[in-house]
């Protein structure tokens, strides 16, 4: 199977760079309920609609839920291109279908969506907030777990910018997890499940994106919704969809979230599973914080006429400004960025910093500067 010319087939394209709201997948619920398999299960705080779409008739159940943080959108573009697959006539189509019944809550977050925050309206984390049950969110999800019975769940995030793969200098553009169901991350039934299957997942991806796939850490949070269902039994994979490089929109991450879940259920179906992956597991990098957006090498700074040479590094702060998602340049880091990263890096050859201000990079100051006068950043890049 071509995953690269599957995913051109069906990737929805209505839908498109990291703002993606209820408004805009309603429509696209509508238009694949071509068999009564939209739902209605309940509302959110400020009283949305919350959806569940149920596809197959397979023995084998898969509940998947995205944008339970409303500013993780990756994953929901990816779970549409796939829905997609699934209203189309294809021989993985079929066979996805008469081997699984799929259950998706495609947005369980639709006022986060919109404000596009992390959490709720009620500003409460909904991954936090699996044992308390404590907003219509999570009450919600809880349910529909419990009334649909699964035996595989996908637990569908995005992940800063800032994380990496020691190991490779690359960022992790996806990472997986089989979540912990104790304190002790031991290994039972269902969570070795997870494990072999992420194993495999990771196997058959390698070739399409080669040394950028992380694995996530297993510290256990009860509070956690994958952590509670793995708890409860039922084998749980966390997907954290990252950064490619100069795709800030993560429409290339998207595509690779796609081919994992095409995967995952070809995997599955074709019972291609190692019986005991662990190490294979753990052979996969450790997901770490290693990156900063920019880093600036070399500075000279005039400190009250004693020059040093510095460096510095910013960040990207996603601002919803109009409807639309932008990318502000911050500092966030000056001085030391040993074992530090930088999606993109400028060596300034000992170049003079000056900016509008005090000619001295600060703490959260925008990425606005000059180095010897004669180049200009604005918003973290070269002005040309």
């Amino acid at each position: 199977m071509n995953l690269e010319q599957v995913f051109k087939q069906y990737k929805e394209e209505s839908i498109h760079g990291r703002y993606i709201t209820l408004a805009l997948i309603e429509p696209l619920l509508h238009k694949l309920n071509t068999n009564k398999q939209l739902k209605i299960i309940g509302k959110s705080v400020l009283g949305k609609p919350i959806y569940s779409y149920t596809i197959g008739k397979g023995k084998t159940k898969i509940f998947l839920w995205s944008q339970m943080h409303g500013n993780e959108s990756t994953t929901t573009k990816a779970l549409f291109d796939f829905l997609n697959v699934l209203q189309g006539d294809s021989e993985i189509a079929q066979q996805l279908l008469s081997s699984f019944t799929f259950c998706a809550i495609p947005m369980l977050n639709p006022d986060g969506a919109t404000l596009y925050t992390r959490e709720n309206a009620n500003k409460v984390d909904l991954n936090r907030d699996s044992q308390e049950l404590s907003q219509p969110e999570s009450k919600l999800l809880r349910a529909t777990f419990e009334s649909f019975s699964p035996d595989y769940c996908f637990n569908l995030h995005d992940q800063r910018t800032i994380f990496g793969l020691s190991e490779t200098g690359k960022p992790a553009t996806l990472s997986f997890l089989a979540p912990s169901y104790n304190e002790k991350r031991e290994i039972n039934e269902s969570r070795l499940k997870a494990i072999n299957l992420i194993a495999m997942i990771n196997e058959k991806l390698q070739p399409y994106l080669p040394d950028q796939i992380g694995r996530f850490d297993d510290s256990f949070n009860i509070n956690c919704i994958g952590d509670t269902f793995q708890y409860l039994g039922v084998p749980t994979l966390l997907f954290e969809a990252g950064h490619f490089s100069n795709d800030y929109q993560r429409e290339e991450t998207r595509k690779y979230v796609f081919m994992s879940l095409i995967l995952s259920f070809k995997i599955l179906f074709e019972n291609d599973i190692v019986v005991n992956g662990i190490d294979k597991y753990l052979s996969i990098s450790q997901n770490k914080v290693i990156f900063y957006d920019f880093m600036y090498k070399n500075i000279k700074i005039n400190y009250d006429g004693i020059e040093i040479i510095t460096n510095f590094a910013a960040q990207y702060k996603e601002e919803l400004i109009e409807n639309q998602v932008c990318f502000i340049a911050y500092i966030s880091q000056i001085g030391d960025l040993e074992d530090k990263l930088g999606h993109l890096e400028y060596d300034a050859k000992g170049a003079l910093y000056k900016d509008d201000f005090d000619n001295i990079p600060k703490l959260d100051q925008k990425a606005d500067f000059y180095l010897d006068n004669n180049v200009k950043f604005v918003n973290g890049m070269i002005k040309i």
